[in-house]
């Protein structure tokens, strides 16, 4: 698969994330497939490498298997979801400074099909990613006020979490979030027109874990952004909005003042968010700008505990 080819289907499935950055530290990029919502139960796992002081642990659910990683600190509970393609390795620098800075328990974990979770058949389901978030942090024991910080398309797993778990979640930093109003039916329809060709070119080629994941995130895309377009935050739920200096579309005009513009629509429809522009930054803001990401989830803290 060629980097042209993986840009264009991870920017469908609103991943957008600078591969070069990913090249050059060595890490691979496999978009998430996700189960069915059911029950969970939690066992011991493998060494992982997210940069958390303990081993991996595991937990089953729907009959996959999720890794996750716990720094152990204070409750409440920082969650750590990274952005479509994106395990918990990406993590692993700023996990270790967030918890020596905030003193708080930090939760990393891969999401099904990425990094040493389970690989599950069939189309991207965000409720299913939800029914995921839920398993792992059942088994972490953090089911309170946890702070959610979310990057790119962890925006929208963050967005339905929300609304079906009330009370689980004090706050939210969003890392230069996938968030709704960005889906309007023009963008939807300009998004899936300048992948067209890349999409069926990546549906031609063997079949891997890599490309099924891409392609399951792919199909459903127009029916679940226009309904994710539809959805809304709690208005009495405090969250920041971490906007990047370049959005993901540093080469569309259009599209990159339509995410801009969505961030910022979030961060004004209610008084208990702020919005912040991280200066000098690529959408990778939690490589590009730790500082920001850790000033914000320490803030963020401190309102929701």
């Amino acid at each position: 698969m060629t980097s042209r080819s993986r840009r264009a289907v991870l920017l469908l499935a609103t991943a957008a994330l600078a591969l070069g950055s990913a090249a050059a530290c060595g890490t691979s990029r496999v978009p998430g497939a996700v189960g069915s919502p059911g029950s969970a139960a939690g066992s011991g796992g493998s060494d992982g490498s997210d940069g958390s002081d303990g081993s991996a642990r595991t937990v089953v659910n729907n009959g996959h298997r999720l890794v996750f990683h716990v720094t152990p600190g204070r409750l409440p509970a920082v969650v750590l979801d990274a952005g479509g393609g994106q395990d918990s390795s990406y993590w692993k620098d700023l996990a270790p400074a967030l918890a020596k800075d905030t003193g708080a328990e930090i939760i990393t974990y891969d999401r099904a099909g990425l990094g040493a979770s389970e690989e599950v058949a069939g189309p991207w389901r965000v409720d299913d990613a939800v029914s995921d978030l839920a398993a792992v942090l059942t088994a972490a024991g953090a089911t309170r006020h946890v702070v959610l910080a979310s990057h790119s398309e962890a925006g929208e797993i963050a967005t339905y979490f929300v609304r079906s778990h009330p009370g689980w979640v004090g706050g939210a930093v969003l890392i230069d979030a996938s968030l709704p109003d960005f889906y309007t039916d023009g963008e939807i329809d300009r998004v899936v027109a300048a992948n067209k060709d890349e999409v069926a070119a990546l549906a031609s080629q063997p079949s891997t874990p890599q490309t099924r994941q891409l392609l399951s995130v792919a199909q459903d895309y127009v029916a679940m952004h226009r309904a994710y377009h539809q959805a809304s935050w709690p208005q009495d739920l405090p969250a920041t909005v971490i906007a990047s200096a370049r959005t993901p579309f540093e080469t569309s005009p259009q599209d990159a003042q339509l995410w801009r513009d969505a961030q910022a629509a979030f961060a004004h429809a209610a008084p208990d968010r702020d919005l912040v522009v991280a200066d000098n930054s690529s959408h990778d803001v939690p490589l590009d700008r730790p500082d920001v990401v850790i000033r914000s989830v320490h803030a963020m803290l401190a309102r929701t505990g």
